[in-house]
């Protein structure tokens, strides 16, 4: 792959995970019509990107590290059957992870966005871009780096989608479109997980 379709297949992931509802726009709108106000919207945003960041970054960072340090035919496979495994048991047990109320603060959020970050596999569809990385040891400090570069063209990606449609939806539209306009990005994100997973495999 190029280095502009990486940097752009980051930047579009990230984006994805902001349109899907569960990784924290919904959440922010509804504090906004709790608190009447759109600055709560926007405030809720701070703490879903630092719970979304964290989690990717884990899985970025662990990748990295056996990119690094073992070879990269098992990294390779690893990272194809995770995937796949992955995408197979989001399909086969889509459920949320339910919440105890709204009135939740900074850190509350931050949790909330690294949980259902981490329970979307949010971090996993970045090991494509991870594997190539594999080298000596000596080159683990320029992987990390393009890691975090890696993480940060991301979460560039998810927080301009998050808030333009939290703000959107909470200004102009409603939740009550979401009757009529409603699409299971849950099944699409574990479909992507499970293709990304067999073309890696096969590549």
């Amino acid at each position: 792959m190029s280095n502009s379709f990486v940097w752009l297949t980051l930047f579009l992931l990230g984006c994805y995970h902001g349109l899907n509802p569960g990784m924290g726009w919904l959440f922010a709108v509804a504090l906004g019509y709790q608190d009447r106000s759109t600055l709560a919207v926007v405030r809720a945003i701070v703490p879903l990107t630092l719970g979304h960041v964290i989690s990717v970054a884990i899985v970025v960072l662990v990748a990295t590290f056996a990119a690094v340090q073992l070879p990269h035919k098992a990294v390779h496979v690893a990272a194809a059957a995770i995937l796949i495994g992955f995408g197979v048991y989001r399909l086969v047990r889509a459920r949320h992870i339910r919440w105890v109320g709204m009135r939740v603060g900074f850190w509350g959020l931050t949790l909330w966005g690294f949980l259902m970050s981490s329970a979307h596999g949010a971090g996993l569809m970045l090991l494509p871009m991870v594997m190539p990385m594999s080298g000596s040891a000596g080159a683990a400090r320029g992987a990390f780096t393009m890691s975090w570069l890696m993480v940060g063209v991301h979460t560039l990606g998810y927080v301009v989608t998050v808030a333009a449609v939290a703000l959107l939806v909470y200004m102009k539209f409603g939740v009550r479109f979401l009757r009529t306009a409603w699409l299971n990005v849950d099944a699409v994100w574990a479909a992507a997980l499970i293709l990304t997973g067999i073309i890696a495999f096969l590549t």
